[in-house]
């Protein structure tokens, strides 16, 4: 990078609504502020990307899906400022529109909302992918028929102390806790823990304890808190709070606009948490007491666009970056360190952005 204070991240987008695919961006740490490196459209609808490094050589490496009816996961080698290096086969993950991915065990994880299911790819020494090594198809649905007729995996995430691995259905209002063999790939069902019918959980988030779990629901702007015992892989939820300030009964409507809930995010020191809610058009700001089990709504302020998909914490936990779908471009906010209020500094033209992350 050309500048002591300059890190890096990567913005994906749907290229086929006009996105760039994935553009790599330097991040300024003083300033928050975004500038764009290098782009590559190797793969399409590349919606959602993790970070990580190939096992065999330390190399860093940039993972994704391609959010298409088929549904792929693709692996790129990143090199200082050029563009993300497509290395190896875009793999097929069997399975239908994946939507998140993560890293756990020597293995890529795509969850596939379409299919309603969880795959399972080896990642080979020099970070490509091999093929899909195993696949756990989620069953069962929830009362709304518009969305909730089938199975529709939208997140799957590692626990931190990575053993367990937690897939997300909205379609059958669950969270599975799976285990995964690192030898052989095989995921197997381990728990599921029913959530209230109706709310079509959607992503979750860690405490940085590692001891609770918040689970934002996409039908219904609220926020479900989970104790999570690491030692037994079980999710025991506690209660749920609205993450906006109106009625959540009232299907999340607030003059008639309806609200869809994105991406959930905890402060690096769990007093804050954020939510970044689609329709409202917000990112809401809930306080953790001590016991963490409590959010209480403390704010929301506009996301600097529309149809925000992502939110993401920079690493030094200073910044908040929301990518605005349909508005095309990434706003960034400084997080005021006593109210975790973000205050919108800036924004970046981004076509059909769908997430960021940090290198």
């Amino acid at each position: 990078m050309g500048s002591s204070n300059a890190g890096r991240a990567f913005i994906g987008s749907f290229t086929s609504a006009g996105g760039l695919g994935i553009t790599a961006v330097a991040v300024d740490r003083d300033t928050g502020a975004l500038t764009v490196l290098a782009r590559t459209d190797a793969v399409a609808d590349p919606s959602f990307l993790v970070t990580g490094h190939a096992p065999g050589t330390g190399d860093a490496m940039l993972y994704a899906v391609s959010e298409t009816p088929d549904g792929a996961s693709a692996a790129f080698a990143v090199t200082g400022d050029d563009a993300p290096r497509l290395i190896g086969e875009i793999r097929p993950v069997d399975g239908g529109s994946p939507t998140h991915l993560c890293l756990a065990a020597g293995h890529l994880l795509t969850a596939n909302y379409g299919s309603g299911s969880v795959t399972a790819l080896p990642v080979r020494p020099d970070g490509s992918l091999g093929p899909a090594a195993s696949q756990l198809r989620h069953e069962g649905g929830g009362p709304d028929a518009g969305r909730q007729a089938e199975p529709h995996a939208h997140q799957v995430l590692a626990d931190p102390t990575g053993r367990w691995v937690l897939s997300v259905d909205l379609g059958t209002d669950s969270v599975r806790v799976c285990a995964l063999d690192p030898a052989t790939g095989e995921l197997r069902l381990h728990t599921e823990t029913a959530l209230r019918p109706g709310t079509g959980p959607r992503h979750l988030a860690f405490h940085p304890s590692g001891g609770h779990v918040y689970i934002l629901n996409e039908l219904e702007p609220t926020l479900t808190v989970c104790r999570w015992d690491s030692a037994e892989g079980r999710l025991d939820p506690v209660g749920e709070t609205p993450v906006l300030p109106f009625d959540a009964e009232d299907a999340g409507t607030e003059g008639g606009t309806r609200t869809y809930p994105s991406e959930v995010v905890v402060s690096h020191h769990g007093r804050f948490l954020w939510t970044a809610n689609r329709g409202h058009d917000s990112i809401s700001v809930l306080t953790l007491d001590e016991t963490a089990e409590k959010p209480v709504l403390a704010a929301t302020v506009g996301c600097g666009g529309h149809w925000p998909r992502d939110l993401t914490l920079d690493p030094g936990g200073q910044w908040l970056y929301a990518a605005n779908e349909r508005s095309g471009n990434v706003s960034w906010f400084a997080v005021d360190a006593e109210t975790g209020i973000p205050a919108h500094t800036g924004s970046l033209d981004a076509p059909a952005a769908s997430c960021v992350v940090f290198a």
